[in-house]
């Protein structure tokens, strides 16, 4: 069977992007490989073991075009309504709360926030099949 280990965005800074996932959602460098014309810099932490890669092209000065395709990426918290006043608190603006039902249940508690990159991150309250 196939185990899904990563994803991998396209970022311009690389202290920046660190900066902001380490300071979001707890990722830390568990390895950065550098090559001539790129660097790879692989970002964890204990909760799972897949891995956020963050590819840094070299002498590259314009932001990525995200275009139409890419959706976002989805992280899962224990309380979504503390880890939303944490990000406000530290100014790095989440969107708004948004409970979404179906048939009457709560399906999912959830909010979206930007990196700096302009990826989107939808982070989720565990909860049904958001664990």
């Amino acid at each position: 069977m196939a185990k899904m280990i990563h994803s991998m965005i396209r970022v311009l800074d690389e202290a920046r992007s660190v900066e902001f996932y380490s300071k979001v959602f707890g990722l830390a460098v568990a390895d950065r490989v550098d090559f001539e014309t790129f660097t790879l810099i692989y970002m964890s932490n204990d909760e799972t073991g897949f891995e956020l890669e963050l590819t840094v092209n070299k002498g590259r000065i314009e932001p990525y075009n995200l275009g139409d395709a890419y959706g976002h990426l989805a992280v899962s918290v224990q309380e979504v309504q503390v880890e939303h006043k944490r990000l406000t608190d530290l100014g790095v603006n989440p969107g708004k709360l948004v409970e979404l039902n179906r048939d009457g249940k709560l399906f999912g508690l959830f909010f979206f926030i930007t990196d700096p990159d302009g990826y989107k991150i939808e982070v989720l309250q565990r909860h049904g099949r958001f664990q």
